[in-house]
């Protein structure tokens, strides 16, 4: 993927995430119990590391090399964005998880946080975020091996990458709130993605 440079030529750009850690302190139960929607995050840069383990559990690879989410047949129609406000040694921009290599890939370098925003009803959790992880879908991966009941298949995968990222988010100490409610050809508009738009989830550093 390409990257616009301060001249406004293209440039290639991939950022190598660290490498996840598997092992936590706090239990599963534990995390199910204290897991609720947050809103209000207080300012300050998420860590890269803090970024790898929240893209690794919403669909990363894991020891099976299978993904950590179960998908329908396995057709894996998830793509996971992410939207870099404040992450330490990460420029502004959208970003694509790969989740071969573990890394993120830049689709560009602008602050669409606040145009996010208005799209989402002006939900000010979006905007004051450090960043935002958006899950998306490409339905005919699923639907043509299903037909029309795959579109099924793949809202449950949401459902089940969504859980995941809430619960690494609790593990972490960071907030996130799943937003269903968006304007959809705007949200899509503005990211410029080939992909539906099914979940955004802002994540931000807790009081």
């Amino acid at each position: 993927m390409k990257n616009y440079n301060s001249k406004g030529s293209f440039e290639s750009k991939e950022i190598k995430l660290p490498s996840p850690k598997k092992e936590g302190k706090i239990s599963l139960e534990t995390l199910l119990d204290n897991r609720k929607s947050i809103r209000t995050y207080v300012p300050g840069a998420l860590t890269l590391q803090q970024v790898s383990q929240t893209l690794w559990a919403s669909s990363g690879k894991n020891r099976w090399a299978k993904l950590t989410v179960p998908s329908a047949g396995a057709c894996y129609p998830l793509a996971i964005y992410i939207v870099a406000g404040q992450i330490e040694g990460v420029q502004k921009g959208l970003y694509r998880y790969n989740c071969e290599g573990h890394s993120l890939r830049c689709i560009n370098t602008e602050d669409i946080r606040s145009p996010l925003c208005r799209a989402c009803l002006n939900q000010a959790w979006i905007k004051n975020a450090a960043a935002i992880l958006i899950i998306c879908a490409d339905y005919q991966m699923t639907t043509s091996h299903y037909g029309a009941r795959g579109r099924r298949y793949v809202d449950i995968e949401i459902g089940h990458a969504g859980q995941n990222v809430y619960l690494e988010a609790t593990a972490l100490g960071l907030g996130t709130v799943a937003i269903g409610a968006f304007a959809d050809e705007e949200v899509k508009e503005i990211l410029r993605i080939p992909e539906t738009p099914l979940y955004l989830m802002p994540l931000g550093r807790l009081k």
